[in-house]
C-alpha cells in the first residue's frame, strides 16, 4: 500500500494516538493505546504489519456522543458494588500514598495466584506493564515473536525502541501456530508474546499445547502470556500458565482489573513472573506507584465479589448469544469468542463502516487481516447490543 509523509492533520491524529492521548478521547476510549508513532497508509489507517491494519476515523478530534460504546472491551456493569463501596470509603485518604495498603493487595494477589509476593509486580493497568517490559527487554534491539493479528501494545513499544516484530499468522482454527512461533525464535529473539485468549480474534489456544510450548521455549527466551480475558471463560483460570512460575520457568503472566472486574478507569493490573525477571523491569517502573489509594481498596474488594464476577460472565454470555443469533439472521459469519468481544467479517470498506456506525451512535472497531475487513464489537448491556444489531442491519444490509 502507498505510504506518505504526515501532514498537519495526520500529525494531529498521530499525536492523539500517542503519549496516552487516546485515553482521553471520548469516542475511542481505547485501553489499547500506543506510545509509539503509528505508520499510516495513504487513507490514514494504522498499519501494524503488511497484513494487519486498523481503520481509523478521518478526524479523531470529533467526539460524537455514543448510545452504545462497544469499542474498548469494557465491562458495562462494573465496578462491582463492593468495589465501589471500598473505593468511596478510601477516597478521603486519597492524599496519602498507599504503600502499606499496596503490600496488602500484593499479598492477596500472591495467595490467589499460588505464588510468593516476590513474584508479583503491580502497575496502573496491565498495558503499562506490557509496555515497560518492551522498553527493558528491547533497549538494545532484538526481535519479538507473536501472532498476527495480536494485541499491539507491547509490540508497538518494542518497535519504537528498536526491536523487530516477527509476526506469525494464526492457524485456520484461529489458535496460535505454536510450531511456527517456536521455529521463528532465533539468537536475536528477546521475547515471545502470546495473548490468550487473543485480541482481536477472541480465540484461545489449546491449554496443554500452550503449557508444553511455554515450558519448553522459556528455557531459551522469556515467554509473556497476556491473560486479560481469561476470566471470562467459565473455568478460565484453570487454563492459566501461572503454574509455570512455581516450576521456575521464565514466563510472565499479565492480568488486569480492567476487564471482568469492570475497573478500566481505576487502573489496576499486575504481572506474575520470576523475581530476577521482575527485578530487571523495576529499573524503569515504579510498580504500584501509579495506582491510586482508593483503587487499591477497590481492587481488593473486587477480588472478593464473586457474585459480581459470576454475574458478569452470565450477562456477557447472554449478550454474545444475542450477537451470534443477530449476525446469523443477517447472514453473517462470525468467530466464536471466549472473551467479551466478537469479530465478524464485513464486506464494506472499514473506514466507511466506522463512519456509518458512528453516525448511528454505535462505537465499534474495524480491522483488516487475513485478506478481509472485520468488525470487532465489545459486549455491552443487552440494550446496547440491540442498538448494535439495528445499526449493523442498517449499514450492511
Amino acid at each position: 500500500m502507498a505510504k506518505r509523509q504526515l501532514n498537519r492533520r495526520d500529525w494531529l491524529k498521530t499525536s492523539m494516538l500517542t503519549a496516552g492521548g487516546i485515553l482521553s478521547t471520548p469516542y475511542l476510549g481505547f485501553a489499547e493505546n500506543w506510545k509509539a508513532p503509528l505508520q499510516l497508509d495513504a487513507q490514514g489507517n494504522a498499519m501494524y504489519s503488511p497484513f494487519f491494519k486498523e481503520y481509523l476515523l478521518d478526524d479523531l478530534r470529533e467526539f460524537p456522543i455514543l448510545s452504545a460504546k462497544l469499542n474498548a472491551n469494557e465491562n458495562p456493569y462494573g465496578p462491582s458494588p463492593k468495589a465501589l463501596e471500598a473505593f468511596t470509603a478510601a477516597a478521603p485518604k486519597g492524599n496519602r500514598y498507599a504503600w502499606k495498603e499496596l503490600f496488602q493487595l500484593v499479598n492477596k494477589i500472591a495467595e490467589f495466584e499460588g505464588v510468593q509476593d516476590k513474584n508479583i509486580m503491580m502497575g496502573p493497568g496491565s498495558s503499562d506493564l506490557l509496555e515497560k517490559t518492551a522498553m527493558v527487554l528491547f533497549m538494545n534491539g532484538g526481535n519479538v515473536v507473536s501472532a498476527d493479528p495480536a494485541y499491539m501494545s507491547l509490540i508497538r513499544v518494542a518497535e519504537s525502541v528498536g526491536a523487530t516484530w516477527k509476526p506469525v499468522p494464526l492457524k485456520k482454527d484461529w489458535s496460535h501456530d505454536l510450531k511456527a512461533m517456536e521455529a521463528a525464535v532465533d539468537a536475536n529473539t528477546k521475547l515471545v508474546y502470546i495473548c490468550n485468549p487473543n485480541n482481536p480474534t477472541g480465540t484461545i489456544t489449546d491449554h496443554k499445547e500452550l503449557l508444553d510450548f511455554c515450558s519448553r521455549v522459556s528455557e531459551k527466551v522469556p515467554v509473556f502470556i497476556d491473560e486479560a480475558y481469561l476470566a471470562f471463560m467459565g473455568e478460565g483460570l484453570k487454563k492459566s500458565m501461572v503454574s509455570l512460575i512455581s516450576e521456575g520457568k521464565n514466563v510472565i503472566i499479565a492480568r488486569t482489573f480492567s476487564k471482568i472486574h469492570g475497573m478500566a478507569g481505576l487502573r489496576v493490573g499486575y504481572i506474575v513472573g520470576q523475581e530476577e525477571t521482575l527485578g530487571k523491569l523495576k529499573k524503569i517502573t515504579r510498580g504500584g506507584m501509579g495506582i491510586t489509594y482508593p483503587s487499591v481498596f477497590a481492587a481488593m474488594a473486587a477480588m472478593d465479589d464473586v457474585e459480581f464476577l459470576d454475574k458478569s460472565r452470565v450477562l456477557n454470555a447472554e449478550c454474545k448469544k444475542f450477537v451470534y443469533n443477530s449476525l446469523e439472521s443477517m447472514g453473517f459469519e462470525y468467530v466464536p469468542s471466549e472473551t467479551s468481544f466478537v469479530i465478524f467479517p464485513i464486506e464494506m470498506e472499514g473506514k466507511e463502516f466506522l463512519q456509518k456506525m458512528t453516525h448511528l451512535k454505535v462505537g465499534v472497531r474495524a480491522f483488516q487481516f487475513m485478506d478481509k475487513n472485520w468488525c470487532r464489537v465489545s459486549m455491552g448491556t443487552m440494550e446496547e447490543m440491540k442498538l448494535f444489531a439495528d445499526a449493523t442491519a442498517k449499514v450492511l444490509i
